[in-house]
C-alpha cells in the first residue's frame, strides 16, 4: 500500500489552521490566542523532539534509557496533573497524589499488556512499550486531574456541610463520600464516552494512525479495541486511587476537615 509522507511544508499550511483560529480569538476578544499558539509550538516541538527519541530507542532497545524516557514522561504528567488543580494540595503532595496514583496504574497495566497480552520480543520493545504507556498516561493524567479539581473544589465550597457531619459522628469516609463519588464520576466521564462513541461517532487516534500507515483496518480495530480498555481501566483506577488519596489528605488523624491543606485559588 503506498504510504503518502508529509513534508514541511504540508505540515507548515496546517498550521495555518491554528493560526487562523488564533485571529479569530484575537478579533472576538476570547483571550486564547497566546494559549493556542504557545500550545501549538510546544505540540510540533515536544513531537518533533520524540520523534528522534524514539528513533534512538529503536535503534539501541535499551531497557535502561526505555526506563529513563517512561519516567521522563510521568514527571511531566505529575507536573500537568498538580499544575490543572484550581485548589491543589499544599507542598510534596499536590505533585505526590497524582504522580503515584498515575504510576501505579499506568505502569502496572502497560506491563500487564506487554507481558501476558502482546508478548513482544523482548517485551520492554519500545515500538510497544512507549506508545502504549503515553497513551496510558496521557488519559490517566486527564482523569486524575478532573477527579481531584472536582473534590478539592466539593470539599471548599462544602466545607459546612462535611464539617456538620462530622459534629454528627461521621467518620471522614462517610462525611466524604457524595463529594468522591461526583468527582470519580467527573474523572470518568471523557474516557466513558469516548468508548461509547468510538466507531459510530469517531474514529479513535490510534486506529487512524495505523489505517493512514498502511495497516489493515482490521488488524488497526484490534489494537484500538485493546487500547481503549487499557485506558479506560487505567484512568478509573488511576482516578479512584487518587481521589481516595486526596481525600484522606483533607483530613487528619482525629477526622478534622484540615482544609488549610489546600491552597487558595489561582488568581
Amino acid at each position: 500500500m503506498n504510504i503518502i509522507t508529509l513534508g514541511p511544508t504540508e505540515l507548515a499550511i496546517a498550521a495555518l489552521l491554528i493560526v487562523g483560529l488564533a485571529i479569530t480569538s484575537f478579533i472576538q476578544k476570547l483571550e486564547l490566542e497566546k494559549r493556542l499558539l504557545i500550545a501549538a509550538a510546544r505540540t510540533a516541538f515536544q513531537l518533533t523532539l520524540v520523534g528522534l527519541v524514539l528513533k534512538a530507542l529503536f535503534e539501541t532497545v535499551d531497557l535502561f534509557w526505555i526506563s529513563v524516557v517512561a519516567f521522563i514522561m510521568l514527571s511531566v504528567a505529575g507536573r500537568e496533573v498538580m499544575s490543572r488543580q484550581e485548589r491543589r494540595f499544599a507542598g510534596i503532595w499536590g505533585y505526590g497524589i497524582g504522580t503515584t496514583s498515575m504510576f501505579l496504574s499506568s505502569f502496572v497495566i502497560t506491563l500487564l499488556v506487554l507481558n501476558i497480552i502482546i508478548s513482544p520480543t523482548p517485551w520492554y520493545a519500545p515500538q510497544y512499550a512507549i506508545p502504549m504507556l503515553g497513551m496510558m498516561l496521557g488519559n490517566t493524567m486527564n482523569s486524575i486531574s478532573l477527579g481531584l479539581d472536582k473534590l478539592t473544589h466539593e470539599a471548599w465550597r462544602e466545607r459546612g456541610t462535611i464539617e456538620a457531619r462530622l459534629l454528627m459522628g461521621h467518620s471522614w469516609q462517610r462525611a466524604i463520600r457524595p463529594f468522591r463519588k461526583a468527582a470519580l464520576r467527573t474523572s470518568m466521564i471523557p474516557t466513558i464516552n469516548a468508548m461509547a462513541a468510538a466507531g459510530l461517532v469517531s474514529l479513535p487516534g490510534m486506529m487512524t494512525g495505523q489505517i493512514l500507515a498502511g495497516n489493515p483496518p482490521e488488524t488497526a480495530v484490534k489494537y484500538q479495541i485493546l487500547i481503549m480498555f487499557m485506558v479506560t481501566a487505567g484512568a478509573g483506577f488511576g482516578a479512584m486511587l487518587a481521589v481516595w488519596l486526596g481525600a484522606k489528605r483533607l483530613f487528619d488523624d482525629r477526622h478534622r476537615l484540615r482544609i488549610d491543606r489546600l491552597h487558595p485559588p489561582k488568581s
